[in-house]
């Protein structure tokens, strides 16, 4: 490979890692073509970016990155290294875990980096699927505020209803 195609692929990684907070760094070793088509399909279908490409240029493009330190992900380039980036940071988790749901035991995970936070192991697997994104957090958070207003709401309605009853007893009833 010559000098320019390897500075093209080191400026498209480095292209991804400015604009995705999320990079999953994957062994899809040993699967076949077959599979690692399907798995870049199903990567399409959840809007995560699939890349291939040598340890070398992934460490070289993670370097430029001046106001990220993707160093604690070095010690994982080795071996075939796939990178997927996503906007979500449990996005790519559930799709391994859906895709090995059909047999195989690949991809698996080398390590990650969310939003500033380094999983380093296949055993950090579970702990990213079970990562929520932001607007899941958000929608806790409403939904948390939202609750106790609805209890008000309800129990000045069906307070407001016993009132209304009450009072409209009491005018009916003779003096």
């Amino acid at each position: 490979m010559k000098k320019e195609e390897k500075d093209v692929i080191i400026g498209e990684i480095t292209e991804l890692l400015e604009k995705y907070p999320t990079v999953y760094i994957t062994d899809t070793s040993a699967l076949t073509v077959e599979k690692t088509n399907k798995l870049r399909s199903l990567c399409f279908k959840k809007g995560v970016k699939m890349l291939v490409a040598k340890n070398t240029l992934i460490r070289k493009a993670m370097e430029k990155q001046s106001d990220e330190s993707y160093k604690e992900l070095f010690s994982t380039l080795k071996g075939t290294s796939a990178l997927m980036f996503s906007e979500t940071g449990n996005v790519p988790a559930r799709l391994i875990k859906e895709f090995r749901k059909g047999g195989s035991e690949k991809p698996l995970l080398k390590s990650a980096w969310v939003e500033t936070a380094v999983f380093l192991g296949e055993n950090q697997l579970d702990m990213l699927t079970a990562l929520k994104s932001k607007n899941e957090l958000i929608g806790d958070i409403i939904g948390l505020l939202q609750s106790p207003a609805k209890n008000v709401v309800s129990a000045l309605q069906s307070s407001g209803g016993k009132l209304a009853g009450i009072v409209k007893t009491l005018s009916e009833r003779p003096a």
